[in-house]
This record gives structure tokens, C-alpha cells and sequence, in this order.
């Protein structure tokens, strides 16, 4: 029990540590939080779409964002598009599972506005449908995925990569990441 105790902890620290040393993500990582901020400072709103463990991180990022993350300042406009289980649970009966985040983008997405689109594998056919549908209405979109990228690798403004394919390994860095953007978003607009 204790091996896979230490082996789990040994590898998610490995997976940060390779974050640590690869500067050009970490200006990715800088890239993402610009983009934010941009946006928030435009009044505009930042939209997050992931599904399981992914939907549970876009969740916990939107609210860090609209509620508070370290300090307490006005709420910026950050929302998981699954919240709504009787809107989720409709689109999908109605038009399907691939449409539950696209037709939410097109409804709620503005140009200016950003989406964070997290899939591990970056093939979520959801989500890539999402992406298509912030791009129709000329947003940014930020993709937290794993190494290779999978199709997101080339439809996204910002792409956050976890170099890793180990899905609980990148859905942790994808929270770190997440963690680090709401700070420098709010140090960055209200100077905490």
C-alpha cells in the first residue's frame, strides 16, 4: 500500500518539476492568466467546459475566480457551463452529448470572452465542439490537456500541455495551473 502511496507522490512532484524547468510553459502559463485578465478588464467573461474530473476542475477554477481565490474583491464573471443539470441533461436528450457545451458557448460567449476548454486527452468530442463554437463567436480559447495535445493541439490560443499521460497526474497539474492563474489574475487586478 505504502509503494503506491510514495510511487503516486513521486510522480505527480516529477510532473511539476518538468512544468518548473520548461520555460516556454510557464509563458504559456503567464499567457493564459494575460488573456484573463484582458478579458475581465473588458467586462468580459471567462467560460470553462470539461467533463468528469475535468468538469470538476472547471468548476473549482470558475469559482475561485467568482467568488474569491486569496483575497476578497469584487466577483469576476467565470462560470462552468455543466452546472446547470437540468439544461445539460435537456441538450443532451434533445441534440446530444456533443452539443452540451457548444450550444452554451453560442448562448452565453461573446467576442472578448474566453473559454478554457480541460480534456486529458484532448479529444473530447464535446469539447472540440465547443471550441469550434467559441471560435464562431471570435473568442479565446485557452486548452489544458495532456502531452501530446490530441486535436486541441491546433484549434487553441493558449495551450497548456501537461507533459504527461497519466490522467490523475495531469488533471493534478491542471489544478496547480488553474491555482496559479487566479492568483496572477488577482494580483494583477487587485493588487493582493
Amino acid at each position: 500500500m505504502s509503494t503506491i502511496i510514495e510511487k503516486s507522490i513521486a510522480e505527480s512532484i516529477a510532473v511539476k518539476q518538468a512544468i518548473l524547468a520548461d520555460y516556454n510553459f510557464l509563458q504559456k502559463i503567464r499567457q493564459a492568466a494575460e488573456v484573463c485578465i484582458r478579458c475581465f478588464q473588458a467586462d468580459g467573461k471567462v467560460l470553462f467546459c470539461g467533463n468528469g474530473g475535468s468538469a470538476a476542475d472547471a468548476q473549482h477554477i470558475s469559482a475561485e475566480l467568482s467568488g474569491r481565490f486569496y483575497t476578497d474583491r469584487p466577483p469576476l464573471f467565470a462560470e462552468a457551463l455543466h452546472v446547470n443539470s437540468s439544461y445539460v441533461t435537456a441538450v443532451a436528450n434533445d441534440y446530444g452529448y456533443d452539443d452540451v457545451y457548444a450550444r452554451m458557448v453560442r448562448a452565453a460567449g461573446r467576442k472578448g470572452d474566453v473559454l478554457v476548454a480541460i480534456s486529458t486527452s484532448g479529444n473530447s468530442s464535446n469539447i472540440l465542439k465547443a471550441i469550434e463554437s467559441a471560435r464562431a463567436q471570435n473568442m479565446t480559447i485557452i486548452g489544458m490537456t495532456g502531452i501530446s495535445g490530441g486535436k486541441m493541439r491546433d484549434i487553441c490560443d493558449v495551450l497548456l500541455n501537461v507533459p504527461s499521460t497519466d490522467t490523475p497526474r495531469i488533471q493534478e497539474s491542471h489544478i496547480l495551473i488553474g491555482h496559479i492563474v487566479c492568483q496572477m489574475i488577482e494580483t494583477e487586478m487587485f493588487g493582493s
